[in-house]
């Protein structure tokens, strides 16, 4: 399995509210990450990723982009809470120790409903 492959079925594992299973599979020893809301650990991530998916069982994710350079994988994505959501674009690095996540960082910006720029989002 490729870097890029296991950064799209953690993702999509999470997203769809089996983050326990993202991180069983796809997460190293020593995992870290930058996101400012929440303690730097996997296990509090990984609870934080459950809440979400509790509180936004219709959560909609989809990858636009995936880029793979040595030991680093981006992702350039739409998440949405529910259909009528606008939602967020969201950037996420990942950072590889042989074929284990072992660092995240993840950025997000809303969509907004008037868009000045005519290329979108996306």
């Amino acid at each position: 399995m490729t870097k890029k492959e296991i950064v799209e079925n953690f993702l999509k594992l999470a997203a769809s509210g089996h983050p326990h299973e993202a991180f069983r599979l796809y997460v190293g020893k020593n995992f870290k990450h930058h996101n400012i809301h929440f303690k730097g650990d996997a296990q509090t991530l990984m609870l934080a990723m459950e809440e979400s998916a509790r509180t936004n069982p219709n959560k909609i994710f989809k990858i636009h982009h995936i880029i793979a350079d040595h030991d680093l994988v981006a992702v350039h994505s739409h998440l949405k809470q529910n259909s009528s959501d606008l939602g967020f674009v969201v950037v996420h690095i990942f950072k590889f120790e042989s074929d284990k996540i072992i660092e995240l960082w993840d950025l997000g910006q809303p969509i907004p409903g008037d868009m000045v720029n005519e290329n979108g989002m996306f």
